[in-house]
């Protein structure tokens, strides 16, 4: 069991959330139960996640996609409100932490994607802030656009969309998990064969074509997966918690 302000201080601490500059707030978002037993994690926190959470009887939901960001509608009504609801009416709070998680070096969904692929970490990319994200390295034995497809795949159980590049086989490769198809011109610029994230853009098959770099859109929710588990995983040992991670399909 952990009080909720230890377990929030020690995750703000743990994940360095004053470093960043990001679209929403790192941390506590919804305040709940001044004691956490149980701990749900997930991806997003939709209202599927959230009732789940609380049919699981947690006291507390951490997420990579929380709630507040910049330029939204600040109303608390319609969907944000059912959403408000479910937290508040079972006293769960809510913990969500974005740019941090996607950063870390060990518990971090770039950092987890690597193990989870087989890619041998050589350095960071993806400049974010004052912060960069996303990661890259080599794979240990080069592999065809096609066959690196094959093997995202496997790994991800997802079926990637993929953008054919110059190199007859990829070596050299970056990554950044969620909607971060916009580093491919860096990928290009650090001489990459290959560029891998979440979501695609209309402009990303040109900018894949005309720079000779292979990019892979391998999901936004597949990719971000595995950080937030960690990260749970990490929590519930840490304070001795009992943990469950609570996976809601999501195709994009």
């Amino acid at each position: 069991m952990a009080q909720l302000d230890e377990l929030v201080d020690y995750t703000d601490r743990l994940l360095d959330i004053s470093q960043f500059d990001d679209y929403c707030p790192n941390g506590l978002q919804v305040e709940g139960r001044a004691q956490v037993r149980t701990l749900v994690s997930g991806v997003t926190a939709s209202g599927a996640l959230l009732e789940a959470a609380a049919a699981a009887g947690a006291d507390a939901v951490l997420v990579h996609h929380g709630y507040f960001w910049k330029g939204e509608d600040p109303r608390v009504r319609g969907m944000k409100h059912r959403r408000l609801h479910t937290l508040l009416t079972n006293g769960i709070s809510l913990l969500a932490y974005h740019l941090p998680l996607d950063a870390h070096p060990v518990l971090g969904n770039n950092a987890r994607l690597a193990e989870l692929l087989g890619f041998a970490v050589h350095g960071q990319m993806a400049q974010a802030g004052r912060v960069k994200i996303g990661l890259m390295g080599e794979l240990d034995t080069p592999l065809t656009g096609d066959e690196l497809a094959a093997h995202i795949a496997r790994r991800l159980g997802r079926e990637p969309l993929h953008v054919g590049g110059h190199a007859a086989r990829i070596k050299r490769i970056g990554w950044c998990t969620g909607a971060a198809q916009r580093y491919i011109d860096e990928a290009a610029a650090l001489g990459l064969d290959a560029y891998l994230s979440g979501e695609i853009s209309e402009q990303t098959v040109h900018e894949a074509r005309e720079c000779g770099v292979h990019y892979y859109a391998a999901g936004h929710h597949a990719t971000e997966r595995y950080g937030v588990k960690a990260l749970g995983e990490h929590l519930a040992q840490h304070f001795g918690l009992d943990h469950r991670f609570i996976d809601i399909d999501n195709p994009v």
